[in-house]
């Protein structure tokens, strides 16, 4: 009797753990997200989207979860964010989604761990104000390449990629239990073409590789940016919109779509040598006020920025003959800064947000520790001319992507045969370089100025040496003219001539590369400056350059981006996390300087 109350036990137990488990699939396949009646519906309601956009490339992966909640604790129910091609496929065929902040699976979890949804933002293009707007740099390689559109060299590219990326997106989408709402189709297609063809491609790719989610697509509130980038049957983004007209533009050109606000800008971005970009409060809160009290859809762009380490930034271009690079900090005035605190800006938004809520929002997470240390020198190390790898030799020029080399630095040398002095011209400059005559320096050819030029003077030598040290600074992320190689991407000539057979010093200034510096006597531009920085204790902090004048600074290893004396940024984000107690390596390269400068811990990014 008791053996058989034990069978029927088990037996019971079996049978209520196998319909539990059942139940549990039933649920985890029940969550649904859909486009109907103009709006948006998440399991069978309507659903209003709060999102905050945030980039995991931009952010240390340590600080993730502090910045979503952060992100959550101003009202948002949802997450946007960017995933940058060439942030996970910079050499072809090469992947990470798994190293550091590259493991998008992980945020995906973070996020749905704070009770949040997702909008995946994918590309293949983002803009972003990111390098080559998230397209990887090798497709430069190609010479007659043709980029979003039906070029077969680049949607096979785009194929490769999505085909790596849609397995992390089936797995998190809101139907399997995911916090994955839709995906974007491609970024702000209006505003560059008109290829429908492509477009449909694109979203008939997703679908190939099982994506199941509903697809929205991103544009301006215009007629013709929405005709060409927008399909039927996908939600309509608007960049910006904050009043019924704008929404009602998107209905004319799309009457079934569920429209919102994809790009809702509490900020802006900011290029080298403007001022910092600022965006008025009240007028921000206007705006979000209308779309809360209207029940729309809408996604902050950006609500926390971050950094742009690294050689990442991007640059903007209206013609082909200017050229704006864009500043490392990402900080894009948004609410939440650079730095991960909450600005006046967030507390003003945070309080409308909480006018619409039925629940008290949640709290702010602990702040992160902060670091300030006193001026510290730096001192004289080695120059680029004491680490100069093997040289390739090639009769004119070639850009870096030619030569498989996708950020950083390269020098071109040639022997001066002919003309030896003179009008020196650089047809195709990207983007900076100094000049050098015989290991003299002669000038600075700076193309965001317009320059194409630079005086040689007479030399005693019989035949000068010529050196051009080559900065590949942002490439265009918009527009255009996005098709940015960098280098030298044509000719040089001297008083017309042009200058045959050189040698090209390939420099990508990675961080294997300063780490195994070589010490070296030679003092000329092009300068590495090192200091070991004790500090007992670590926190995040601003390292302050304005004692050098252009380059790139190195903390243990990490890049932490460009500097340059033009303004309007003197300090660089440095990440406690990157930090350690005791000696910390800060290695500095400019461009310029002789002398070494003295750098400073300061716990904000103005003064």
């Amino acid at each position: 009797m008791k053996l058989n109350r034990i069978l029927y036990l088990l037996i019971l137990c079996l049978f209520f753990n196998g319909n539990f488990s059942i139940s549990l699939a039933q649920a985890k396949q029940s969550r649904s997200f859909e486009l109907k009646n103009n709006v948006f519906w998440l399991d069978n309601s309507p659903f209003q989207i709060i999102s905050g956009e945030i980039h995991p490339a931009r952010i240390p992966v340590e600080y993730w979860e502090h910045r979503i909640q952060m992100v959550k604790a101003m009202g948002c129910n949802t997450i946007a964010c960017y995933i940058m091609w060439n942030y996970h496929e910079n050499v072809p065929g090469t992947f990470d989604f798994k190293t550091g902040n590259k493991d998008i699976e992980k945020f995906i979890r973070l996020v749905q761990k704070a009770g949040m949804y997702l909008l995946f933002r994918p590309g293949p293009y983002v803009c972003g104000e990111w390098d080559f707007g998230g397209l990887p740099a090798y497709l430069l390689s190609i010479p007659d390449i043709k980029i979003r559109c039906m070029d077969a060299r680049y949607t096979a590219a785009v194929e490769r990629y999505v085909s790596e990326i849609a397995p992390f997106v089936r797995k998190y989408e809101i139907g399997n239990g995911g916090p994955i709402l839709m995906l974007q189709l491609e970024n702000e297609y209006g505003s560059y073409g008109n290829d429908r063809t492509y477009m449909k491609w694109l979203h008939d790719l997703w679908r190939k590789k099982g994506i199941t989610v509903p697809f929205y697509t991103s544009d301006g509130p215009t007629l013709h940016m929405l005709e060409a980038g927008t399909l039927p049957g996908v939600a309509v983004g608007l960049d910006p919109a904050a009043s019924q007209t704008e929404f009602d533009q998107a209905l004319k050109v799309r009457p079934d779509a569920s429209v919102f606000c994809s790009e809702l800008y509490p900020g802006w971005l900011t290029h080298w040598r403007e001022k910092w970009r600022r965006t008025d409060t009240g007028k921000v809160a206007s705006k979000v006020d209308w779309l809360l009290g209207n029940g729309k859809s809408f996604s902050y762009y950006v609500i926390h920025g971050g950094t742009n380490f690294g050689f990442w930034a991007g640059a903007n271009s209206s013609s082909p003959d200017s050229y704006r690079p864009d500043v490392t900090s990402y900080d894009y005035d948004a609410p939440i800064n650079e730095m991960g605190q909450p600005t006046s800006k967030y507390m003003a938004l945070r309080k409308v947000a909480q006018k619409y809520s039925k629940e008290k929002l949640p709290s702010l997470p602990e702040p992160l520790p902060t670091l300030c240390f006193p001026a510290t020198n730096t001192v004289r190390f080695s120059s680029i001319w004491d680490n100069l790898p093997d040289p390739r030799h090639m009769v004119q020029p070639l850009p870096m992507e030619m030569m498989n080399q996708y950020e950083g630095f390269v020098l071109y040398r040639t022997k001066l045969v002919g003309h030896k002095s003179g009008k020196l011209f650089i047809d195709g400059l990207h983007d900076y370089a100094t000049v050098f005559l015989n290991g003299n320096y002669v000038g600075t050819i700076d193309r965001s100025l317009g320059q194409k030029s630079v005086a040689l003077p007479v030399s005693n030598v019989e035949y000068p040496i010529l050196d051009i040290l080559v900065e590949g600074m942002g490439r265009v992320n918009f527009g255009a003219n996005m098709l940015d190689r960098k280098g030298i991407t044509s000719y040089v000539s001297l008083n017309g001539m042009t200058l045959m057979n050189w040698e090209v010093f390939n420099l990508n200034m990675s961080s294997d590369y300063v780490v195994n510096l070589k010490q070296g006597e030679t003092v000329r531009p092009g300068m590495f400056f090192k200091t070991d920085l004790v500090l007992d204790k670590t926190g995040d902090c601003y390292i302050d350059m304005r004692n050098f004048t252009k380059g790139v600074l190195y903390v243990n290893g990490h890049n932490l981006g460009r500097f340059w004396n033009v303004g309007p940024q003197y300090r660089l984000f440095c990440p406690g996390v990157w930090l350690k107690k005791g000696a910390n390596e800060v290695v500095v390269f400019d461009m310029h300087q002789l002398e070494p400068g003295t750098i400073e811990g300061i716990d904000r990014l103005e003064e």
